[in-house]
């Protein structure tokens, strides 16, 4: 019947065009009979078969059946395809370790030699700032050091009961199954199953030690290290992520070409986060000989230990562990571009560009507007920025909580004492009746 069909549809079966051993021909086997056939075959049509190189049987494989693999090769002649979401080696600096006492001071100390280097005259700005980001960041990876993250050759590995004992095992388990199936003595096939046991008991007792394992880790980052914990908990839940290389453009034609998607991602956040109407901002009273006096060291050390941990680091690669982590001199030098920048009333490039990251919500993952975009600025230009907004805003009208607004006018308006409210802070419900009963809260000014 197979014959018959691909005599009928011009198609040609490839597993007798090449000249091979019996053993490499027959595809099923049934050892105790000793029966050989070959009953599963490779079909290709006719514009194909010029390119077929070979067909064989890899007895090599281990299906788990008494079918061989069947492997037929074939020359492309077009380009070779890119593998998509293959996992890339990025190299990272282990700033975690800028939490232990040693690698702290040894930071510092690596910072200071490059702080007596600077000129005392100041230069300026970008030349100022190229200095400093370049010492702080071969600082952190000099004293913590670098490792490579990513399931790639020299990373992590994905799978953790992957251990030199199971592989040496499986590769026991391989060699003896060669050798059986070379020589076909009981020996031999003793010896192959004593490896394949006492490789599926590597395998179980590797896994059960895994997750072992894994659980003391997740309840000591449940007391010690909160973030990383829901951090798990929220990747386990979301489970395996499908990465997209097209999106549809503003008209509804899907680009797949790379140019054409950065394309389409920088017009969608240029639209999005540059709007035409553009409220028009109250200007500042001006007066205040606080806002004239130079930034102090005392400022800048304030706004830098409000700074939260763990937060991805801008384009200049400085994260806020390496701020937290400065001593006198570090801050003394992070103070001297804050008044450099607030005396030439110009900051760095790095300061003002920002890295937009599109994080998928839900929906067509092809559509732009299911994802939401977060930016990635400069820590230092943060700490710059936020120094500024403290020095303004007490010209300007001061930044009210919005439980105090609701307190206020449920007082002013419907006489609930501020007293009563505070009994009841954690009870969502109470709030938004309240928000139900009391006007919208004024805009920010």
């Amino acid at each position: 019947m197979l014959l018959d069909f691909c005599a009928r549809h011009s198609l040609a079966i490839t597993n007798t065009m090449f000249e091979h051993k019996g053993v490499h021909q027959c595809t099923w086997h049934q050892d105790t009979l000793g029966r050989r056939s070959m009953i599963d075959f490779v079909v290709v049509s006719p514009d194909l078969r010029p390119y077929v190189l070979d067909t064989r049987v890899k007895r090599g494989a281990e299906l788990s059946t008494d079918h061989h693999l069947v492997v037929s090769r074939i020359r492309w002649q077009r380009r070779r395809l890119e593998r998509l979401g293959r996992p890339k080696c990025i190299v990272r600096v282990c700033w975690e370790r800028l939490a232990e006492p040693s690698v702290r001071r040894t930071f510092n100390s690596h910072l200071r030699e490059s702080f007596d280097q600077i000129p005392r005259e100041v230069g300026d700005i970008e030349s100022e700032w190229t200095m400093f980001s370049v010492s702080i960041v071969n600082a952190a990876a000099r004293s913590c050091g670098r490792r490579v993250s990513g399931a790639c050759r020299g990373g992590n590995p994905r799978t953790r009961w992957w251990t030199p004992e199971v592989r040496d095992a499986i590769k026991l388990k391989k060699e003896s199954y060669q050798v059986w199936l070379t020589c076909r003595t009981p020996e031999a096939a003793d010896g192959y199953r004593q490896a394949k046991r006492a490789a599926a008991c590597a395998v179980a007792e590797a896994k059960t030690r895994a997750w072992e394992e894994f659980g003391e880790a997740m309840e000591e980052d449940y007391r010690s290290a909160s973030k990383r914990f829901w951090q798990t908990v929220r990747r386990l839940r979301r489970g395996k992520q499908f990465f997209t290389n097209s999106v549809f453009s503003g008209g509804g034609e899907l680009l797949t070409s790379t140019g054409d998607v950065i394309g389409r991602w920088k017009e969608y956040f240029e639209d999005l986060l540059n709007p035409s109407d553009m409220p028009s901002a109250e200007e500042a009273e001006a007066g205040d000989s606080e806002a004239d006096s130079p930034i102090t060291q005392a400022e800048v050390t304030e706004v830098v230990s409000k700074l939260l941990g763990g937060r991805a680091a801008g384009v200049d690669e400085i994260r806020p562990e390496y701020l937290k982590s400065l001593d006198v001199v570090g801050l003394s030098w992070v103070t001297r571009l804050c008044n450099i920048a607030w005396r030439r009333g110009t900051v760095p490039l790095d300061w003002t560009t920002g890295v937009v990251v599109p994080l998928y919500k839900k929906g067509d993952r092809r559509v732009c507007s299911n994802y939401r975009g977060i930016t990635l600025l400069s820590l230092p230009g943060k700490v710059y920025a936020r120094d500024l907004e403290r020095r303004i805003r007490p010209i300007g009208r001061p930044r009210t909580r919005w439980r105090d607004y609701v307190s206020r006018l449920a007082w002013e308006r419907l006489g609930v004492p501020p007293e009563e409210l505070e009994e009841v802070s954690g009870e969502r419900e109470v709030w938004n009746s309240l928000l139900r009963l009391l006007p919208p809260r004024p805009g920010p000014g």
